[in-house]
């Protein structure tokens, strides 16, 4: 039997109320966060399936010194992170970042210093209409039908890049397949701001004996970041760079955070990213000619 809920009744009541649920997605994780919030038990059972996706066409790469936190935003930071937005490969690119205004500070810089006549960028707005978020996907979808190789042998290179905002429309639910999109750049742990609905959330699982922290700021922020991320792999043909810019994701609070498949995570500075960015792209061209 099928039930509506109401969005008033807590939905961990309506889901007792089934003889079963099945629930399944790519970032139930934390498992133990969302069977809590969910309405699960532990005697529940909960199944993490092998992912077919072949890890040597994907690299991840962390960023350990640059951050987006509050008391470190400054000119010298912003310009830190331009800078490494696309490195030593041609094609289509998102960078996501936690807000408008953090997104519009980068991008002026971005603009400004590092840009080139090869590049085009596309900038995410605060209200889209549908017509609007068709076109700036459509400009990435070009290539839907190209391979890497022929895209890397044009003779006129061209990059797109879309600043794009954590949690937002383009951050979950599109499929930008093969060399649609070969790279996403993650500008920091998608915390959401601190306020009175989050603090109350936060003293309600700390009296709880839980980690309120975790459940009120960090379990929901790092959602955002996986399905950013999730956007570049999207079939078993996808190849691409996974960028993650913030010294926080260095830390086992994050790191344990991610999913299983990205046990090959490497550490990266400003002046060592565009190297291993190189050594990807050309090793994994060398294995497929």
């Amino acid at each position: 039997k099928l039930f509506c809920v109401n969005p008033r009744e807590n939905l961990k009541e309506c889901m007792l109320r089934g003889r079963s649920t099945i629930l399944f997605s790519a970032t139930f994780l934390p498992i133990q966060y969302y069977k809590n919030l969910l309405g699960g038990e532990k005697e529940d059972y909960e199944v993490y399936a092998h992912s077919v996706f072949d890890p040597e066409k994907r690299t991840i790469l962390i960023a350990g010194d640059v951050t987006s936190k509050f008391s470190r935003r400054s000119q010298e930071e912003y310009y830190n992170i331009a800078h490494e937005v696309v490195k030593n490969r041609h094609g289509n690119y998102m960078i996501f970042f936690p807000s408008y205004s953090f997104m519009n500070h980068i991008y002026e810089i971005y603009e400004q210093y590092f840009m080139t006549e090869e590049e085009e960028c596309l900038v995410q707005q605060e209200s889209m209409n549908e017509e609007e978020r068709e076109y700036f996907l459509n400009r990435f979808r070009g290539n839907e039908e190209c391979d890497l190789q022929s895209l890397i042998g044009m003779e006129e290179e061209q990059t797109l890049i879309g600043f794009c905002v954590l949690g937002g429309i383009f951050g979950e639910g599109i499929d930008l397949k093969k060399d649609s999109l070969i790279g996403v750049i993650v500008v920091g742990t998608g915390l959401p701001q601190v306020g009175c609905e989050r603090e109350i959330l936060k003293g309600y699982f700390d009296e709880d004996g839980e980690n309120g922290f975790d459940y009120s700021y960090r379990y929901p922020g790092m959602n955002k970041v996986l399905q950013a991320a999730g956007r570049v792999i999207r079939t078993a043909e996808d190849v691409g760079i996974i960028v993650l810019l913030d010294d926080r994701f260095q830390q086992y609070s994050y790191r344990r955070l991610f999913p299983r498949e990205w046990e090959q995570v490497q550490p990266v500075t400003v002046d060592t990213v565009a190297k291993k960015v190189e050594r990807f792209w050309d090793a994994w061209l060398w294995q497929k000619g």
